[in-house]
């Protein structure tokens, strides 16, 4: 009896320390609606940083200063709204973890390119949030890139003047998703062709992810760091993707942002946001 006791006061004592653990709720305030999200533990560094920024008001003011439409839309340009020295523009070190991917939602840190920046070192402030779109499987199990060049070899051998000819006529109309269409349709025969694979490697999360929810996959492979993930407002995000756009993918009306952060209990944000907790976190 004292044994059964002493269990079921230790399960009583993990479900109360389970329902009043907390974490930050960011909430992102635009004028098409409000964002929210949790950053992930396994992310540490970019956790506490985008929190610290936060809870000082930094973000705020800044804007979706870079969006594209069916890719990411880019915020948070605290160093150059405070009109900071370049020498104070402090970067994160990398933190990537291969489970966290750039599905639809996913927040990611900005940051320079490999050639100023082979440590792949994160931007201190400026953060993007994805959109992406949905694969079809077979696209994105394919090494476009090769597929492109192998096709374009293909297609330039004497005897191939036909499809030669309606890639062209695709290309003239501007059909881009005619031409992939055009050039899977041709993968497996150019594989044994040319004797070669030209699949790419995927983990089940990242086909299935990508093939219903959406993303931008060949982000994963660039080494950005994934630190958070929209629970609530994809349809904001959607409609600021949506914003027209200059030649520099600056939006004509500025969406400016105000970031708070909210603790919250894990329980509540499970209930009423749907996002699951893994173990360690």
């Amino acid at each position: 009896m004292k044994k059964l006791f002493i269990v079921a006061l230790a399960l009583t004592t993990w479900i109360s320390s389970c329902t009043s653990e907390k974490d930050a709720l960011v909430k992102i305030q635009t004028r098409h609606g409000n964002i929210y999200a949790v950053l992930y533990d396994q992310t540490p560094k970019h956790k506490e940083n985008f929190i610290e920024l936060a809870q000082a008001g930094r973000f705020d003011s800044t804007e979706f200063h870079r969006i594209i439409d069916n890719f990411m839309i880019q915020a948070g340009d605290v160093f150059n709204k405070e009109e900071l020295p370049e020498e104070e523009w402090y970067t994160l070190p990398s933190e990537p973890v291969e489970d966290l991917i750039h599905e639809k939602g996913a927040l990611g840190a900005a940051r320079q390119g490999d050639h100023i920046n082979p440590e792949r070192r994160s931007s201190g402030c400026q953060f993007y949030i994805v959109q992406g779109k949905v694969y079809d499987k077979k696209e994105l199990v394919t090494d476009m890139k090769r597929l492109q060049q192998t096709f374009m070899k293909y297609i330039g051998l004497e005897s191939n003047k036909p499809l030669e000819n309606q890639y062209k006529e695709l290309y003239e109309f501007g059909d881009f998703s005619g031409i992939n269409d055009l050039m899977l349709s041709k993968k497996a025969y150019l594989e044994e062709f040319y004797n070669l694979n030209l699949d790419k490697k995927l983990s089940p999360k990242q086909i299935t992810t990508y093939t219903s929810v959406g993303g931008t996959p060949h982000l994963d492979e660039m080494g950005y760091t994934v630190f958070g993930k929209v629970v609530k407002g994809l349809d904001v995000v959607d409609k600021i993707a949506e914003e027209k756009t200059n030649a520099k993918d600056q939006p004509i009306d500025p969406v400016y942002i105000t970031v708070t952060v909210e603790e919250v209990s894990k329980t509540k944000i499970t209930e009423e946001y749907g996002f699951e907790y893994q173990k360690n976190e």
